[in-house]
């Protein structure tokens, strides 16, 4: 389950965010950088409030790479008892005996290491690995200049897919944030990331420096399924299955479907089962129609909608995995994906191949699936059991 990280700075924004739903409370200060530590009177103040009614994370600062440094900044703020630790970690020749000398601590405490995408190309490929030996709790992605760009605006959504699987194969808790917005939301769900994390998304303005606002903080909140008192039977996507206003209310039913689409998606794909199409990339021409289940008459934000970038997203995903023999094989992976959003009903997918002929050549496929009955048959078996923990012990609320 994906739980929704809100970070705030002292007890008053704590108090918003835990009466709209946050799963865990995260305390950092904005003035003073990324990774900005709030003064331990605050951390202990918001400590008193919460009272262990949702699992409690810090920002240790953005600290130099100096391990000595390192270890007495999270020994004092272990102290506090908090629940997770959050460690920023930027590439530097120092940052092997950073790691090193919080072994000791890792033992007793949920130490969660932060990762830059704006420095991601400069961390050694074995980063993960090396926290999971270390005894780390978690790993998080997160940008350290903020002015510099958005989290999507160095990572494609792909490689954050590829990093949430790399944490996961080493049984870590996996975190992303960076900026984020609520188009995003939808977009990063369908990784399965352990905790998405805010802060500006809850301010007024989008400003990660305003205070917090609780009609912000509710908007995202309606994005993340809840997970209080529920768990997904095997084989069922919760996070799209209970997500909020994924379903008609029933005081608008009947309210038929929409489409959404995607035209003219071009994008470099291994494909071919000829010897001379292996080893290298030829563009393909994507065409995506979707009939959507509307939810509202007057869709007004995000949770309304099942947004194209799902689709582009998805595409991008799939390409990534490598060679496809067949345009078939490609278009039907492509509508499955499609149809994994239970609000989907039926689906077009073209794939053309623009570079065997003076013409294109493909395969159009259509694929349905009648949800509106499923779905509620579904989320009856949804409620009848129980959410668990995320990867290490994750917490829930």
């Amino acid at each position: 389950m994906t739980q929704m990280l809100a970070s705030v700075r002292d007890r008053q924004e704590a108090e918003i965010v835990f009466l709209n739903g946050a799963d865990i409370i995260d305390l950092k200060d904005p003035a003073n950088g990324a990774l900005g530590a709030v003064e331990l009177s605050k951390l202990l103040e918001v400590k008193d409030y919460i009272a262990g009614r949702r699992p409690l994370s810090a920002a240790c600062g953005d600290l130099p790479m100096h391990p000595d440094t390192i270890r007495s900044k999270v020994e004092e703020i272990a102290a506090t008892g908090i629940d997770y630790l959050k460690v920023g970690f930027f590439p530097n020749a120092q940052l092997d005996a950073c790691i090193e000398v919080l072994k000791p601590l890792a033992t007793h405490g949920k130490l969660i290491a932060v990762l830059f995408a704006d420095h991601v190309a400069e961390y050694d490929e074995n980063l993960v690995e090396k926290l999971a030996a270390a005894g780390f709790h978690g790993v998080m992605i997160d940008t350290a200049e903020k002015a510099s760009g958005r989290l999507l605006d160095h990572m494609t959504p792909d490689q954050i897919g590829h990093f949430i699987k790399e944490c996961h194969s080493h049984e870590l808790m996996c975190g992303v944030a960076g900026s984020l917005e609520a188009p995003d939301v939808p977009r990063l769900l369908a990784f399965k990331p352990d905790f998405l994390g805010f802060r500006g998304a809850l301010c007024a303005g989008l400003s990660r420096n305003s205070p917090v606002d609780a009609q912000a903080t509710a908007k995202i909140r309606g994005l993340i399924p809840e997970t209080e008192g529920l768990r997904a039977p095997p084989g069922v996507d919760y996070k799209l299955l209970a997500a909020r206003a994924y379903f008609p209310d029933p005081a608008e039913a009947g309210l038929g479907t929409d489409k959404i689409f995607v035209r003219d998606f071009v994008v470099p794909v291994q494909i071919g089962a000829y010897s001379f199409e292996h080893g290298k990339s030829q563009k393909v021409r994507f065409d995506v129609t979707a009939d959507v289940l509307r939810v509202t008459r007057n869709p007004e934000d995000m949770r309304h909608v099942v947004s194209y970038d799902l689709i582009m997203d998805g595409i991008r995903a799939i390409v990534a995995q490598g060679h496809v023999e067949l345009a078939e094989t490609l278009a039907e992976q492509v509508a499955a994906l499609v149809l994994e959003n239970p609000r989907v009903t039926r689906v077009v997918v073209r794939a053309e191949k623009l570079e065997l002929g003076p013409g294109g050549v493909g395969v159009e496929i259509e694929r349905k699936n009648d949800m509106r009955n499923s779905a509620k048959s579904r989320q009856g078996k949804a409620e009848q059991v129980h959410v668990h923990g995320g990867r290490k012990g994750g917490a829930s609320s």
